[in-house]
């Protein structure tokens, strides 16, 4: 096989595994030649999956809890790909009112405060205020699913900055805060497994996808 024949092997494989990697319903609709379909299909495509490594199970104490995070930060985003905006904004699982967006949004929230404005003590935006403490459970206008979690990847990015320098035992340097970053990196572990929960029970009430 040629260098040129075998990219082309190669990346024609990788399109493969992505696309085994959505749900049944997208996966049937990408194959239909109807045009109905296929315009489905491309608007529940906008989140694509991420590829997740499992957490590793030896290793330094501070690399376990950032394998341990950063595999439930891609069980987000796997949990949301795949889904139009319509299902995202839908509370599937009354009565109550979450939806698989506003949850996303909410890590987003609670990314910042704990690692970049509580911790770090970073000038960043807060995500919300004392007065409006779920103000970040709401859709905006201009809001999608794509640009929400594009906001939550970047917002986890910029947490790993925030503490790459620090060690577990340092205290926080936020202002009248008063923990340190190994009791920062378990709640965060703790906080996005629970809404992982979530997602699992909004992902599968909404359209049958299990697993991911």
């Amino acid at each position: 096989m040629s260098r040129g024949s075998e990219a082309l092997f190669v990346a024609d494989h990788r399109r493969t595994l992505a696309r085994n990697a959505l749900p049944w319903r997208v996966r049937l609709a990408l194959a239909s030649g109807d045009s109905t379909y296929r315009a489905y299909a491309v608007a529940m495509t906008d989140v694509a999956p991420v590829a997740r490594s499992r957490p590793i199970q030896h290793g330094s104490e501070r690399t376990m809890l950032d394998s341990m995070l950063d595999f439930y930060r891609a069980t987000v985003v796997n949990k949301v790909a795949g889904l139009t905006d319509t299902q995202a904004f839908t509370a599937a699982a009354s009565p109550s009112t979450l939806t698989p967006a506003t949850v996303v949004k909410h890590l987003t929230g609670t990314e910042r405060f704990w690692f970049s404005i509580d911790f770090a003590d970073l000038d960043v935006t807060w995500p919300w205020t004392d007065d409006d403490l779920h103000g970040n459970f709401r859709i905006e206008p201009g809001d999608t699913l794509a640009t929400i979690v594009a906001d939550y990847v970047e917002e986890c990015a910029r947490s790993r900055r925030a503490v790459a320098d620090s060690h577990l035992d340092d205290a926080a340097r936020g202002e009248g805060m008063d923990f340190t970053l190994r009791y920062a990196m378990i709640h965060m572990i703790q906080e996005t497994a629970r809404h992982c929960g979530h997602l699992d029970l909004l992902r599968e009430t909404t359209d049958g996808a299990v697993g991911m």
